[in-house]
């Protein structure tokens, strides 16, 4: 039961999506990150008022780093939003679990000594060819982008889920501790908007028009409360369902993108999309096993 949180986490990130490639024709990435930040700390403050659920964490520094790379993860996620079609943008940033497995892949390499005799040998060759299949996946949704010179925006993309890999193995440390999900959404929030703001005295502010800025409200809900479902998944959910059900993201992602927006998806990207969802899941079940 507690893994479907993470089936309504997709759902939500991705009606967010939408809203934020709207917004994205008259803000900035940094300001809709920062906006998205605020309406976030005041939507989970109130929340946590409500049910009496004190904000005070003795775990600063891991919430700093989470909300670090959470941060980033998001305005780059946010940028690939607004240059690439939506199913792409979404793609690229579910290429998490794939990053996780290179991760474990270049730990096990750093670490690696011979063999000693009766010791069995680490055979990482599946989990390589899960990782291999996922890039090759990645080229085949990117061969369009690169064709209309938006490889900036696809490399932007890719980065997004390598930030949001170590996000994810964040969150699921902190749940371990016994965190209360709720502080860790809060402390996102928070860095967001800091961040955010950062961002926008160096850009500068967009012209305000309140019919335009009315997307700014779903655009916070639906972040806080994607992020909140998402952190109760991981936190007491199966990981390996949690993170297997994620990838439902980018099915409402394409959904969106082709029905919303007219995105027309070629064959080689119907492929990518689905070596990208088929190696994401058979990384997270080798990682399992391991």
């Amino acid at each position: 039961m507690q893994a479907l949180w993470m089936l309504l986490a997709a759902a939500l990130f991705a009606t967010m999506a939408v809203c934020v490639k709207i917004a994205s024709a008259w803000f900035t990435s940094a300001e809709l990150v920062a906006w998205r930040g605020l309406l976030g700390v005041l939507f989970m403050w109130v929340l946590a008022r409500s049910r009496g659920v004190s904000l005070a964490t003795k775990y600063p520094g891991m919430h700093a780093w989470r909300s670090l790379v959470g941060v980033l993860s998001l305005g780059a996620w946010f940028y690939a939003i607004a240059w690439l079609p939506l199913a792409t943008a979404m793609t690229l940033n579910y290429m998490s679990s794939v990053w996780v497995a290179a991760f474990l892949i270049g730990g096990a390499l750093l670490k690696w000594m011979p063999a000693s005799p009766g010791e069995p040998r680490r055979r990482q060759g599946p989990l390589v060819a899960t990782v291999v299949a996922g890039f090759v996946g990645v080229v085949l949704m990117l061969q369009p982008t690169i064709e209309q010179n938006q490889l900036l925006a696809g490399v932007v993309g890719l980065s997004s889920g390598l930030l949001a890999a170590l996000a994810y193995m964040q969150v699921m440390a902190l749940g371990k501790l016994g965190e209360s999900e709720l502080r860790t959404v809060f402390y996102f929030a928070v860095m967001s908007a800091v961040a955010g703001a950062l961002g926008v005295a160096f850009t500068g502010l967009s012209p305000w028009d309140w019919a335009h800025a009315l997307w700014l409200i779903p655009i916070g809900m639906l972040a806080s409360l994607g992020q909140l479902c998402m952190t109760r998944a991981y936190s007491h959910g199966a990981t390996l369902v949690v993170a297997n059900l994620q990838y439902s993201g980018i099915v409402f992602g394409a959904i969106y993108s082709v029905v919303l927006f007219g995105d027309r998806i070629s064959a080689a990207g119907w492929a990518g999309m689905a070596l990208i969802v088929a190696s994401g899941i058979a990384a997270t079940v080798l990682r399992a096993r391991t």
